[in-house]
């Protein structure tokens, strides 16, 4: 299932691991765990925030990718799935008819 993890850092924490030289690490580790198709990076309500579109297998392997991110970064994860356009189309076509 293609999600969208959201990752909202907690400010001091994330500002420790960038002092420590840290963060980078953390990032290609998460990149290379979850391998996803897009990542963004930016900032939201005051915090550094990570976007990561990538296709979740197994609900099981939720917590291995979160877990890093709440022990190392203090931060507030966030799972949500998510459609390109052609699912959209699929899920439209599905309900094109009824109502």
């Amino acid at each position: 299932m293609r999600m969208l993890l959201k990752v909202e850092m907690n400010t001091e924490s994330s500002n420790d691991l960038i002092r420590q030289g840290a963060v980078q690490g953390l990032m290609e580790e998460a990149l290379g765990r979850i391998r996803p198709e897009a990542a963004y990076f930016t900032v939201e309500n005051g915090c550094r925030t990570g976007y990561f579109f990538f296709d979740l297998a197994e609900t099981s392997d939720m917590p291995a990718i979160a877990e890093p991110f709440f022990m190392r970064l203090g931060a507030k994860v966030h799972y949500s799935p998510v459609m390109n356009p052609e699912e959209l189309a699929k899920g439209l076509g599905q309900i094109s008819g009824r109502g």
